[in-house]
């Protein structure tokens, strides 16, 4: 296995810029060409004007609220992907709707479990969901693109996923942060013998410094990534682990939230992605994620910008148990039970695990009914504790992530 997944990781800044200098012109061109909504928004560029980072700033940014009214409109992509690749159709929460392609690795997840040290003989257990999301499917294909075995198991069936892996030989698992601890606590109480896992490639939430602890003393090298939907593969830990490397294929710029500006190196600001994927060329694509520049370059030699990794939101929309909660949800919770003036989720740990909790201000409410409406709306198991008006904080927060990142 070789140290790199291939020679663009360590290209000089220069080399980087130059080729940054053919490829983000094309990319303008091809969107405007192709894609009939992103065409319609840069209707007054020039595509060979747009040939450094600095010149995206004159563009304008895309939010996903725009995507989802675009896809109402003109299902099922609003009009932003090109003709020709596109194989797959997925869907997250709200509904949006996102493309999957045919090409090798299409969302570039082959890169990430390359720098994790994955490859030829290596079995993947893979965890994610392959319902409706594409988590599972992005995590397959980048599997393949370093020649491992995917095992697609999905989620559920702690029993049978813990008994899988120790009839497979499974050596490397993929999936959230939490639910690896999960099966592992499962084989202990089996007595299975899953010594044989040594990597994890986890994504769709925080990974806790102490879970990594823990994975780290069962012999477990643990890396995250930050990927979406929309976008695939963003930026990716490497065995240094010292901040995020943006993956070859995105320009990743951190701006003011709510703006376009981009702010200095060092200070937190929202996540835009640019995208070279000719097939679904989103330009300035506001991810609603915080984050930063860190100075300088990895020490295992990768040469791409580094960002600290997810640092929060700039609204208040968070991930529990990998899943987006988001405030129109909670909004959507209100609306459906008249009994209720007011709701506030709370994120929490517990025993390595996301818990949510559901606060909800009313008189006379059923409590089974909102547990079963909590569910329909979140797509997520949550305690809810029915409280007396006027008792829940006044400070604005519809959703309250108490979780420590540190």
């Amino acid at each position: 296995m070789t140290e790199y997944f291939d020679q663009l990781e360590t290209r000089s800044a220069d080399e980087r810029e130059m080729a940054l200098a053919r490829e983000l012109p094309a990319q303008i061109a091809n969107a405007k060409a192709n894609a009939p909504a992103m065409a319609a928004r840069l209707a007054s560029v020039n595509a060979v004007d747009v040939s450094t980072r600095a010149a995206l700033k004159y563009l304008p940014v895309l939010r996903k609220s725009e995507l989802g009214l675009a896809q109402k409109n003109v299902p099922p992509f609003g009009g932003f992907t090109c003709e020709g690749g596109i194989s797959h159709v997925f869907q997250s929460p709200g509904p949006i709707y996102e493309p999957g392609g045919s090409a090798p690795d299409w969302f570039r997840l082959g890169r990430f479990l390359h720098a994790a040290g994955i490859g030829e003989g290596d079995v993947v257990q893979n965890c994610f969901s392959y319902h409706l999301t594409p988590a599972g499917m992005m995590f397959e294909s980048g599997a393949k693109a370093v020649r491992a075995v995917s095992f697609p198991a999905g989620t559920g069936q702690t029993e049978m996923q813990a008994e899988a892996a120790a009839q497979l030989g499974v050596t490397a698992y993929a999936g959230t942060p939490d639910y690896l601890k999960i099966i592992l606590d499962k084989g202990d109480e089996l007595g299975l013998d899953l010594s044989r896992i040594t990597r994890a490639v986890v994504g769709g939430g925080a990974l806790f410094p102490s879970l990594r602890a823990e994975y780290a003393d069962r012999g477990i090298a643990c890396l995250q990534c930050y990927a979406t939907a929309d976008l695939g593969n963003i930026a990716y830990e490497s065995a240094a682990m010292e901040g995020m490397i943006v993956d070859e294929g995105v320009i990743v710029e951190i701006v003011t939230p709510g703006t376009g500006d981009p702010v200095p190196t060092g200070e937190v600001g929202e996540v835009l992605v640019t995208t070279l994927n000719p097939d679904y060329p989103l330009i300035r694509f506001a991810t609603g994620d915080l984050s930063a520049v860190l100075p300088g370059v990895s020490p295992c030699g990768r040469t791409n910008m580094r960002i600290k990794g997810w640092m929060g939101r700039a609204d208040q929309t968070t991930k529990i148990k990998g899943m987006f909660v988001r405030p129109e949800q909670v909004a959507a919770l209100v609306a459906r039970h008249p009994e209720v003036k007011k709701v506030r989720v709370i994120a929490e740990r517990a025993g390595e695990q996301d818990v949510m909790r559901v606060m909800v201000e009313a008189v006379g409410a059923d409590i089974e009914a909102l547990q079963t409406s909590v569910q329909a709306t979140f797509k997520l198991r949550g305690v809810v504790e029915i409280v007396p008006p006027d008792s829940l904080p006044k400070d604005g927060k519809v959703i309250d992530d108490k979780r420590n990142y540190d």
